[in-house]
């Protein structure tokens, strides 16, 4: 691997646009005080134990960090709950009439969870799981949509000290099969089917596949979400109702008191090559890192209504819909559906409805919206709106700038936030009440993150240079392992940099030392010896006025090393012809420069993404090549593959 040129990076670097905080915003901001970043920079142990004293704990911690590289431990000899501060803490207080949960389902459904209602439900459902034989440190697997239960199902494994491990409802059962393995679970806990799109998604019937070849689950428990139209299939002996289970449970429940270093949950993450890797995440640590993340990130208030769009099947639905909200006593919503059903202004009749004032989302979110065209958010009010804010991939300038026009209507702050499974939270973010932002820039570190851009020698670019991301000092939330393999652990983020977290992804500083992330570091192609960032060459596609969505990748070229191919989606009503192609090409080039000009461009109706819009280029990758695909289970439509196949064959 070598890092980006900087000549590859001259064209996003010249993004000049700022936007100060505004005024009103700054005033009552929860960080308004550039001095917490010297603070936590002096003495961060002291900063986090700050921060650590926020929440409830039923003995104090020794010492703040342990740290013998790789190996952290934080706050350690504390003893808390994650489930207790979530929840009881707030179920006891002024709070307990204040809704946790807001839960939005597609058909229309729609329910409240109070913190006094969310408590009993918790407590019920932690009885339950007792009763079919969990006990602290056995691990539940949970394979569920977006329903209430699936929070609830969380909290009490936390609640009694076992550690969860949360698979994607999109994934298959092989897949399925496959982490519970990995995790050795005791209990599946599922629903009889999900909702997407008025079909139904019959989870249930993946989990009878799954558990052909898994010896450790003993007993599966069945939400009962569809019906009888799921048609779910109840085995005698293994197989219980949810309902059945919890109404015979009392509602009384005490919390296991559990080790600052007890593991909290195990969630796995797809690498391009060998069996996932089940990153693990701890009690304390973890629980100050998204509580603290949550709070200044987003600066939450009493009174907000807080929406991540994610699904908690992945890291920021854990962190940012669960555990960093509730920590905190917010109001989190939590929704079923997708975008685009029953009607593509869905989201911005939801935010209505509701009063949403923190709105979290993807970049590939935004970038359909675009293309979809703005008379749909201008038919809702917004007016609710105080902060946006984006996650899972670097955000195009244009895409952020339609963000700040069209959904905060020119006057909520954007916190462009990067993280990751393994970082467990925000680490490079604005914060919104100091941070001046720039389109496309995640700004800073956080308080109490030390980040750096090196080369490939590990030593620091100036501004202006591309290199690799590395963190220099340990966080809270961070990863502990990989799932029962330490020795990977250290070899994939360890190795690379003595002593540094090696994070896999691309960026550049500038000269203001604002980060700009630039996407996996096996996103970068090589084309004639030049490395061209796919997200830099997408970026100067979508500034053009005809282009809506771009994915780009590097393709075998017996001359060049690598070429470029770039798949585009165009905005309604223009249309797709050779002069348009010429046309973008030769914008790529005003952009970046000629080495960056595309070799082949496809127009194409949809691009391969995941359910929780992310956007497949690794599918595209094996198209390209002429490669046998890839798993294509957790793609909204994997049908939008064999499409591209055949198109790619018969214009390539």
């Amino acid at each position: 691997m070598s890092a980006p040129s900087e000549k590859s990076l001259a064209a996003l670097l010249d993004e000049r646009r700022t936007f100060a905080p505004p005024e009103d915003f700054r005033r009552r901001a929860n960080a308004s005080d550039p001095g917490i970043y010297d603070r936590a920079l002096r003495d961060p142990e002291a900063f986090w134990a700050a921060e650590a004293r926020q929440l409830d704990w039923f003995t104090p911690w020794q010492k703040v960090l342990e740290w013998n590289v790789p190996w952290a431990k934080w706050f350690v000899g504390g003893k808390l709950n994650v489930a207790y501060n979530c929840v009881d803490r707030h179920a006891h207080s002024a709070r307990r009439n204040k809704a946790a949960i807001i839960w939005e389902g597609e058909p229309g459904d729609s329910c409240v969870l109070t913190y006094g209602m969310l408590e009993r439900e918790v407590n019920r459902f932690a009885n339950a799981l007792r009763s079919l034989g969990v006990a602290k440190g056995d691990r539940v697997a949970i394979y569920m949509g977006m329903v209430p239960e699936l929070a609830i199902a969380m909290l009490a494994c936390a609640k009694i000290g076992a550690p969860h491990s949360i698979v994607f409802g999109g994934f298959a059962a092989e897949a399925l099969r496959e982490r519970i393995n990995d995790a050795k679970a005791k209990v599946v806990v599922t629903c009889d089917g999900a909702w997407r799109r008025g079909s139904i998604v019959p989870l249930k019937a993946s989990v009878d596949e799954a558990l052909r070849g898994t010896p450790t689950i003993q007993s599966v428990v069945v939400v009962r979400r569809i019906g009888d139209a799921a048609k779910a299939a109840m085995q005698a002996g293994r197989d219980v109702w949810w309902h059945e289970v919890t109404d015979a449970a009392s509602d009384q429940c005490a919390a296991e008191p559990m080790d600052a270093e007890d593991m909290l949950f195990v969630l796995y993450t797809s690498g391009t090559t060998g069996k996932p890797k089940g990153i693990v995440h701890t009690s304390a640590g973890y629980l100050v890192g998204v509580s603290t993340t949550h709070r200044y990130v987003f600066d939450i208030k009493e009174e907000d209504v807080y929406w991540c769009t994610a699904d908690i099947g992945w890291v920021t639905g854990h962190s940012y819909i669960v555990y960093g909200p509730l920590a905190n006593g917010a109001t989190s919503l939590m929704y079923e559906g997708t975008p685009d059903y029953p009607d593509r202004d869905r989201f911005w009749s939801v935010i209505d409805k509701y009063g949403v004032n923190i709105f979290y989302t993807a970049p590939t979110a935004i970038r359909t919206f675009m293309r979809w065209g703005t008379e749909l958010p201008a038919r809702h009010s917004l007016s609710s709106l105080r902060l946006l804010g984006t996650v899972g991939e670097p955000i195009n300038p244009e895409a952020w700038i339609w963000y700040h026009d069209y959904i905060g209507r020119r006057r909520c702050p954007i916190v462009d936030t990067w993280w990751q499974t393994e970082t467990g939270m925000i680490l490079i973010s604005p914060l919104p009440g100091l941070t001046a932002t720039k389109p496309g820039s995640a700004t800073r570190p956080l308080p109490g993150i030390v980040a750096e851009v090196v080369d490939a020698k590990g030593d620091a670019v100036g501004p202006g240079a591309g290199g690799y991301l590395v963190l220099k000092r340990p966080w809270p939330a961070m990863m502990r392992t990989i799932y029962g393999d330490p020795d990977r652990y250290v070899q994939q983020y360890w190795s690379r940099y003595p002593g540094v977290y090696f994070t896999g992804d691309g960026c550049k500083v500038d000269e203001d030392s604002y980060f700009w992330l630039l996407g996996r570091v096996d996103d970068v192609m090589n084309v004639a010896g030049h490395r061209i960032s796919t997200y830099e060459v997408e970026s100067a596609l979508v500034d053009h006025s005809s282009v809506a969505e771009a994915a780009v990748i590097g393709r075998t070229h017996e001359v060049k090393g690598q070429g470029i191919s770039a798949f585009v989606t165009l905005k309604e009503g223009v249309t797709p012809d050779d002069a348009l192609k010429n046309e973008l090409k030769q914008h790529v080039v005003g952009k970046i420069g000629a080495i960056a000009r595309p070799d082949e461009i496809f127009f194409v109706s949809e691009l391969p993404k995941t359910r929780s819009a992310k956007i497949m280029r690794r599918l595209l990758r094996d198209i390209a090549e002429g490669r046998i695909l890839g798993d294509t289970t957790t793609l909204a439509d994997p049908a939008v593959v064999a499409r591209l196949k055949t198109q790619y064959q018969e214009e390539g």
